[in-house]
């Protein structure tokens, strides 16, 4: 995993063209203005979903993690907490669904790292890691996100 702020995330973050294509993205001027819902970047190869909701305070939050894609989840406005762990922390409730491309599960209180995210923070997330998102930070408040999907392989 990879927390940055969107002006810096490319210099962490592995040059691939993809992501590369995820960064240009997110930087876009109009990026905040986009209605909720699938944005086609470069087909099933990289695309977006922009997302408007309320965080929410759990005590059991779900995990997911991905197989073919790179989740590059962005925050427009708001604060958000997201739980991460090691993948191999993930016990798996829901098994791999490809439709979905996510398995769900729970992971030990004991091994989740909680990270704050703001206003023009991304986190970039493989498949290495289970991660818990949409959870409030401090107190259950307004959030716009857009999460960046970005293929694995350049075929899919």
């Amino acid at each position: 995993m990879i927390v940055a702020a969107l002006a810096d995330a490319e210099g962490q973050a592995a040059p691939t063209p993809g992501l590369r294509q995820a960064f240009a993205f997110l930087r876009r001027s109009d990026v905040a203005a986009l209605p909720d819902g699938r944005v086609e970047v470069d087909g099933d190869r990289v695309f977006a979903l922009v997302q408007r909701y309320e965080t929410a305070e759990t005590d059991a939050p779900l995990f997911e993690a991905h197989r073919r894609y790179i989740d590059v989840q962005f925050v427009v406005s708001g604060r958000e907490t997201i739980g991460w762990a090691p993948l191999a922390q993930l016990r798996v409730t829901q098994p791999y669904d490809a439709a979905k491309e996510a398995c769900f599960g729970t992971v030990p209180d004991t091994e989740v790292t909680s990270v704050l995210l703001r206003a023009g923070e991304l986190a970039v997330l493989y498949p290495e890691d289970a991660h818990a998102p949409k959870l409030a930070a401090g107190r259950p408040s307004a959030v716009h996100k857009i999460v960046v999907k970005v293929a694995l392989t350049p075929d899919t």
